[in-house]
């Protein structure tokens, strides 16, 4: 993806945010986006949400429950 297509596919999502997302959380019209600190606070927590996430994901009990599920769905009789 060249750099000018991006910053269009970026600048379409961000058009996209304020039109849907920004009417519902602005009162006055005055408020214009997230601050630095704002996307900060909520870029740590998605990265704590991921690592929770991947934590959840890749622990015994749920790569079983995994491997158990894929094996039913192969070994189903249509």
């Amino acid at each position: 993806m060249s750099k000018n297509t991006f910053e269009r596919a970026l600048s379409a999502g961000r058009r996209a945010w304020e039109t849907t997302v920004g009417r519902r959380t602005r009162s006055d019209g005055s408020d214009r986006g997230m601050t630095t600190s704002e996307y900060a606070v909520g870029t740590i927590a998605a990265c704590a949400f991921a690592a929770v996430l991947y934590k959840v994901v890749t622990s015994g009990a749920v790569l079983s429950a995994l491997q158990s599920l894929i094996k039913d769905a192969l070994d189903a009789k249509f």
